[in-house]
Parts: structure tokens; C-alpha cells; sequence
């Protein structure tokens, strides 16, 4: 007697794939991003000093994530690619946050639907304007979502509790020193410790800067010297 094939419902396949990314998801250290007066800041709890979660993806357009690392590690470096690609055929200014978000979600989105398994990740795509009016903050969920943010953006584990600390706070209207601080101790609080400064890993993309390249990471010095105490 043969038995009845096992069935799941298309709605339940994609409840159980949600379900288990954000599981992955939610074991990971946050990273919030920030936009500040003159440029934009990337901090994450990362005690690693080699894993990093934030990079350089082109000239104006960073990359900070979550999640698994070989996986997003594995969309940085295809990121990479789009943009040296696009920047070469066609124009380096041609290279945007807008189109790289498209080219991931629509990565993501493919895995979501027809992989077995989803990629646990969160990313964030910030592109850094020629003003501050044109700064671009795009946020990524596992299936593909975009959303477009406008001051500030977290993702992780403890994402939820970093956006209510930082509710109402207008950013882009702050110095560097005082947006870290504001970073830091929305982190701190969502994680309830004190967040040494070697457990943190930041970048900014710096509009006043001269050099085509505005990606630049803070050490550990620099860090410091951005706290207060």
C-alpha cells in the first residue's frame, strides 16, 4: 500500500524559510548606520579584528551586514564585481547604491523562493551624496525586501531595540564625535554591556574628503579619541 506524498502548503514553505533565516539573523551582533553632517558612519559590534562586517563596495558606497558570514561575505564580493563591472563599461558614476540594492535584492529574493535554504543575512547599502541631501541608506532583509531609510538604519539581533533608542534623533544634523557616541550607546543598551572599544568596528564614508575614494575605517586610536567618558 502506498503512502500519500507529504505535502506542505506554498504558504507554510515560506513561513518555515522566513522563520529559520530570522533565527539566523537574530544570533548575530547588530550594526547600526548612522548619517552624520558631513558623511555617513558605520559601527557594529565586531570583536573580530579580520571578519569584518562593514567594507568598501566603490568610490561612495559602503556595505555593512549580518548574519552568516561565508554568505554575506559571498554577496560583498559579487557587490564588488557588479560595481567594477558597471564602473568600466559604462561610467563610475554610473556605479549607484540603487542599482547594487536591485542586484541584491533580486539575489536574495532567488535564493528565498527556489533554494533550499535561505541566506541568513541582513545588509545595508549606503551610498554617501555629493550633499547630504543625496545620501542614499538602503536596508535588505533575507527575502529580498528593500526598505529605504532616511537618518539612521540597524539590523541584527538587536536591531528593534537600536531603532527605538535612536527614535526621533536626527543624525545628519550632528558631528561625527556625537553620532558614534549616539551609535555606541544605542548598541551598549541594546546589549546591556559597556562595549569596549576593541569589541567595535567602524568606517565612515567621508564627504570631505579629496580623494575619489571616500570609504575610510577608524582604528582603534581613532575610536578612542570619538568616545566620550
Amino acid at each position: 500500500m502506498s503512502q500519500a506524498p507529504f505535502y506542505v502548503s506554498p504558504e507554510q514553505l515560506m513561513k518555515d524559510r522566513a522563520d529559520f533565516a530570522r533565527k539566523g539573523i537574530a544570533r548575530g551582533r547588530s550594526v547600526v548606520v548612522l548619517r552624520y553632517d558631513s558623511g555617513i558612519l558605520l559601527l557594529a559590534e565586531n570583536p573580530s579584528p579580520t571578519l569584518h562586517k562593514i567594507a568598501e563596495i566603490y568610490d561612495r558606497i559602503g556595505f555593512a551586514a549580518v548574519g552568516k558570514y561565508n554568505e554575506f561575505e559571498t554577496l560583498r564580493q559579487a557587490g564588488v564585481r557588479y560595481a567594477d563591472l558597471r564602473g568600466y563599461s559604462y561610467d563610475r558614476i554610473d556605479v549607484t547604491a540603487r542599482g547594487l540594492t536591485n542586484a541584491y535584492a533580486q539575489t536574495l529574493a532567488g535564493v528565498f523562493t527556489t533554494e533550499s535554504k535561505p541566506f541568513e543575512v541582513e545588509l545595508v547599502v549606503a551610498e554617501l551624496g555629493v550633499t547630504a541631501d543625496a545620501d542614499q541608506l538602503y536596508r535588505l532583509s533575507y527575502d529580498g525586501s528593500v526598505i529605504d531609510e532616511t537618518e539612521h538604519v540597524a539590523i541584527g539581533g538587536q536591531a528593534d531595540a537600536i531603532t527605538a533608542s535612536l527614535s526621533g534623533l536626527r543624525t545628519s544634523s550632528l558631528d561625527l564625535a556625537a553620532v558614534f557616541n549616539h551609535g555606541v550607546a544605542a548598541l551598549a543598551a541594546a546589549t546591556r554591556s559597556s562595549l569596549p572599544t576593541e569589541d567595535l568596528e567602524a568606517a565612515v564614508l567621508d564627504r570631505t574628503t579629496h580623494r575619489q575614494r571616500t570609504f575610510r575605517r577608524l582604528d582603534e586610536t581613532t575610536m578612542a579619541g570619538l568616545r566620550e567618558d
